[in-house]
């Protein structure tokens, strides 16, 4: 892999904080990735897996205790260029009501290149561009109080968008959100991953999300245990399931059907592709 098409290197990393009772507690544990540009990755793990921990090192909200982590060519110990990483790799939260400061939207979609001293005309076109590209130029001169949890976390996205980020970083962003929202959010990462070919590191808990990435990373304790595209992982239902995940619905009814006997492909992940197999099925069984 060219060194220049990796955006965040993860060179062997660990993660120790002391406890409340003294204890050193490893919430990372020897934990080598590399994310290339453009791509989009989803990290995977039950509660207490250090996918989240893992995240906050992107844009150095923490920094590791052994090893280094390379972002956009700048190590993340190397204090001088905290704020160039910050300004190439953006996060967003679980709660968009903690990310949004603003009485109105567009305030708050300007608020961050604002405080990047950016020409008070540029920020104009930055935070109308944000606005259009997650689809809430609509809205900008609404109270966020008056949003849909959905709508929120998308202009907590376009505030991030306004900084002109190469990567967003989004931890477990559709927890607090109904399936509608969780949708919004999904789709509007997709389109900035594809249209504005921004990198995207998507921590979720939900694994038909984590099922629409490009590669998957699971997470166990600290540890990396796996790493692969959504098919190489999400066939693996009974080891998915040992670890305390869940798999996509999908996956789970065609390894179901299978064991029962029902001749289907091994590497059913998705509903359009189950219920094909399940139509191929079927019409092999009337036409004989």
């Amino acid at each position: 892999m060219n060194t220049e098409d990796i955006m965040i290197d993860v060179d062997h990393v660990s993660h120790i904080y002391t406890d409340e009772n003294g204890n050193d507690v490893r919430a990372l544990d020897d934990v080598t990735l590399s994310i290339k540009r453009g791509e989009f990755v989803a990290i995977i793990g039950t509660n207490g897996s250090g996918k989240s921990t893992l995240a906050k090192h992107f844009n150095v909200l923490l920094q590791p205790s052994e090893g280094s982590i390379t972002v956009c060519g700048y190590d993340t110990l190397d204090t001088d260029h905290i704020w160039d990483i910050r300004q190439h790799v953006g996060m967003v939260f679980q709660n968009p009501d903690n990310q949004i400061v603003a009485a109105v939207v567009e305030e708050d979609v300007a608020f961050g290149p604002e405080n990047l001293g950016i020409p008070s005309e540029d920020i104009r076109k930055r935070v109308d561009d944000a606005l259009a590209a997650v689809n809430m130029t609509d809205y900008a001169e609404h109270g966020p109080h008056l949003l849909s949890g959905g709508q929120k976390q998308r202009v907590a996205i376009a505030g991030v968008l306004a900084m002109k980020p190469d990567c967003i970083v989004l931890d477990e962003p559709t927890a607090m959100l109904d399936p509608k929202g969780r949708q919004e959010v999904l789709q509007t990462v997709h389109k900035l991953n594809k249209e504005e070919g921004i990198t995207i590191v998507y921590i979720t808990h939900f694994m038909e999300e984590a099922v629409t990435a490009d590669r998957i990373v699971v997470m166990k304790n600290g540890v990396k245990l796996q790493e692969g595209t959504p098919r190489e992982i999400f066939t693996q239902v009974d080891t998915l399931k040992s670890l305390g995940l869940d798999v996509p619905v999908a996956a789970e009814v065609a390894a179901k059907l299978q064991d029962k006997g029902m001749d289907l492909p091994k590497d059913i992940i998705t509903n359009d592709e189950l219920g094909t197999a399940l139509e191929s099925v079927f019409h092999k069984g009337g036409a004989q």
